[in-house]
């Protein structure tokens, strides 16, 4: 009895001293501090008054003498939650944000890295030290600005120098017959390059030919018809694409989308130049600046630039 006595005092005494000692590294913030916290942050950061602000417990900073290492989550239980580090002076007298990078990694090579363009129809030389993902959606009037600002000028302009790619981001949501589009401009890819390009040429300067049908069902047999034209234009099989179209695979689509969304695509067009994001229907000059930046960085030579020629005046 006395043996069992000892060991169970041992066990709490040893119990009570962990408790004890993470206590002293990690303490709850005094209810002024966290105040003060919350109030610079809310300000700070414009914060709505509905999004809660939680200030986490305070750690001795292993980098930082002198420092606390705090953590606040912003977000409540029906909005995301994301969680920011900051450090507090022992005095609480002043606070700081620092965002610590990894410079031993390339950002814009861990895009690519995510990027899988295998089998997807390109544009440019395949080869090209520079590559343009450039994720779509066929019923987007931005995408269609994008693309005729990419097509045939900017890829007559740096010829063989860059390669362009397209893949599909279809914001169902908004648009209902985008991923039909993209479904079918996949069916014309998988047999041939240039049907898939001369379909996305098509479709992004006349997305009103299939808006103004009247139902759902006659804007996919439009999109459907357009298709197998394409098709018959370049020899493919039509019987092999005939088959592609009728049964409207999306699994391509999704694996596209799922893809664009772990690396923080959430609107189109969303394009990246080696691995630059560039978002939304951006002008041209912006995109000459990427790109030669691109080339510049991969030891190529960038294109003498002819100046666009001036409006006409009215």
């Amino acid at each position: 009895m006395l043996r069992r006595f000892l060991v169970t005092l041992i066990r709490r005494s040893f119990l009570v001293l962990i408790l004890i000692c993470l206590g002293c590294v990690a303490q709850s913030a005094p209810p002024d501090l966290a105040r003060k916290i919350k109030r610079q942050v809310r300000s700070s950061y414009n914060i709505p008054a509905e999004v809660n602000i939680t200030v986490g417990p305070a750690t001795p900073s292993t980098e930082w003498p002198n420092y606390d290492s705090v953590t606040v989550t912003i977000g409540s239980d029906d909005t995301k939650k994301s969680d920011y580090k900051f450090l507090v002076s022992k005095d609480h007298n002043t606070m700081l944000r620092l965002v610590k990078f990894d410079l031993s990694k390339d950002p814009f090579a861990e895009v690519m890295n995510k990027i899988d363009v295998t089998g997807r129809p390109s544009r440019g030389a395949r080869a090209a030290k520079v590559t343009v993902v450039n994720y779509d959606d066929f019923e987007c009037p931005f995408c269609s600005r994008m693309h005729q600002t990419l097509f045939p000028g900017l890829l007559k302009e740096y010829g063989d120098r860059v390669s362009f790619v397209y893949k599909d981001y279809p914001l169902v949501e908004i648009h209902p017959w985008a991923t039909h589009a993209a479904v079918d401009a996949n069916c014309l890819a998988a047999q041939n390059g240039d049907a898939y390009w001369d379909f996305a040429d098509y479709i992004h300067s006349n997305q009103h030919e299939v808006s103004s049908e009247k139902t759902p069902g006659a804007r996919f047999a439009a999109l459907d018809k357009l298709t197998m034209l394409q098709g018959q234009k370049h020899n493919v099989d039509t019987a092999k694409l005939e088959a592609c179209i009728k049964a409207q695979d999306e699994s391509t689509v999704k694996a596209s989308t799922k893809e664009a969304d772990g690396i923080g695509v959430s609107a189109t067009p969303t394009m990246f130049i080696n691995g630059e994001k560039i978002d939304g229907a951006v002008p041209i000059s912006e995109l000459r600046a990427a790109l030669d930046r691109a080339l510049r960085d991969a030891g190529q030579p960038v294109p003498t630039h002819v100046p666009d020629a001036p409006s006409a005046s009215k």
